[in-house]
Formats: C-alpha cells, sequence, structure tokens
C-alpha cells in the first residue's frame, strides 16, 4: 500500500512537471549498479564477446557503457546477452530497449511481463519481448526470424522490468534527492530456430531456454563493487 501510494506521488509530480525531460540534470549521479564484467561461463554456456553497431552507439550518449556476449551452449544453442549502462545525462543513454529495435532491424510483435524464481524465495520481473525481422536466403528466398528476449533495469538501489516505474523514480532521486541513478538494462535473447537451423526451437522452448539460462546467469551478476547482485 505505501508503494503504491508513493508511486501515485511520484506521479503526479511527473503530471504536474510535464516530462522528465523537462527536469533540470541533477548536480551528481549515483555509482553504477552493476559490474560491466559478463562471465565467461554460464553453466556449461560459453560466451564469446560481441560488437556493438555504430547505428547503437550513435542513438546513446557518448558516455554510455556495453557489455555484449553470445552464449553457446554443448547442444548449439545461443543466447545473446547485453548489458547497456546509462551516463550522466539519462536522458540521452537510457531507455526501453524497444527504442533500439529498429538500429537492429527488428520490428515488435508483442510484449508482455514474466517473472522468474532465479533462487529459492528470489522472483526477478522481466519484460519479454517477441520481435521479427525479414531475412533473403542465399536462393533469394525471404523469410521471417523470430527473436525472444527478456529485459529489466537495474539502478544502485533499484531494480524493476517496467521503464514506467524507472523514470519515476529518476524523478524521485533527482528533485528530492538531488542526483541522477545510474541504470543499467540488461537483455537475454534468443531466435526462434523452428524450420531454420538445428537445434530447432519452438516459441515455447526458447522462452523456455532463456528462462533456464537467466536462472544462471543471474547468481553470477555483481555489483560494481563486486557483490553479488542476488
Amino acid at each position: 500500500m505505501i508503494t503504491k501510494r508513493l508511486f501515485a506521488i511520484e506521479l503526479s509530480l511527473v503530471l504536474g512537471l510535464g516530462a522528465v525531460f523537462l527536469l533540470p540534470n541533477a548536480p551528481k549521479a549515483s555509482p553504477a549498479g552493476i559490474s560491466m564484467e559478463l562471465p565467461i561461463w554460464v553453466g556449461n554456456w560459453l560466451g564469446d564477446d560481441m560488437e556493438v553497431s555504430d547505428k547503437e552507439r550513435n542513438l546513446l550518449a557518448q558516455d554510455t557503457v556495453f557489455a555484449r556476449k553470445s552464449y553457446v551452449s554443448p547442444e548449439g544453442d545461443r543466447v545473446y546477452v547485453s548489458i547497456v549502462l546509462s551516463g550522466e545525462d539519462m536522458t540521452n543513454s537510457i531507455h526501453r530497449p524497444e527504442r533500439c529495435l529498429p538500429a537492429q532491424g527488428w520490428s515488435l510483435q508483442s510484449s508482455a511481463q514474466r517473472v522468474v524464481e532465479v533462487r529459492p524465495a528470489k522472483r526477478l520481473e522481466f519484460t519479454r519481448l517477441l520481435s521479427g525481422r525479414t531475412v533473403e536466403a542465399k536462393n533469394k528466398k525471404r523469410y521471417i526470424v523470430e527473436n525472444v528476449s527478456y529485459y529489466w533495469f537495474i539502478g544502485y538501489h533499484e531494480m524493476t522490468s517496467s521503464h514506467l516505474k524507472r523514470t519515476l523514480y529518476d524523478v524521485r532521486d533527482r528533485l528530492l534527492h538531488g542526483y541522477n541513478q545510474r541504470w543499467a538494462y540488461v537483455t537475454v535473447q534468443a531466435n526462434v530456430t523452428s524450420g531454420i537451423v538445428r537445434p530447432e526451437r519452438t516459441e515455447a522452448e526458447t522462452e523456455k531456454i532463456i528462462e533456464n539460462f537467466v536462472k544462471q546467469l543471474a547468481p553470477l551478476l555483481r555489483r560494481s563493487e563486486g557483490t553479488p547482485l542476488f
């Protein structure tokens, strides 16, 4: 009940002042809430660093920090993990991951909320996205590849899967505490491979793979000072 009242007050502040982008920058920023070092191994998944495209870098502020790996299982399944950490100006370096989809060539098909128990009594909320894009094969045949993506935001004090809640936290911190809370968003995604490549996975199977992977990844994520996140 207290949390609901808090967000009601914060929402009123947002509506009364207009948009968060109209607020003055706070004079200081909090430390990062997450380490930008992704583990090489997640269970029996082996990770390899991935490049960040120029389109993505140009979309965000210059002091935005990226960490990205591609993980492969012994069965040949592949999962992609990305962390994007905001810089000093949150209005230009943190946003909903849906905003990056066009830069990566994807079109959003659906969005929903998911909850995963990453360890006993520890539940983590995600936003689940289903996206698609058209690919042309060597024989000139065109087909649609679908992608399942789970993401959530990690601040110095809070975690949330909601872009709205994250924005409200930012308004609170800037107005009441005089600082910007540096945020990171973590994305775990995989392509639906059914009918395309082996091992063939349906959308439901891809979702299950991601959720099982997250259960192994989450306890390995660290705060910037080295303490576990979970």
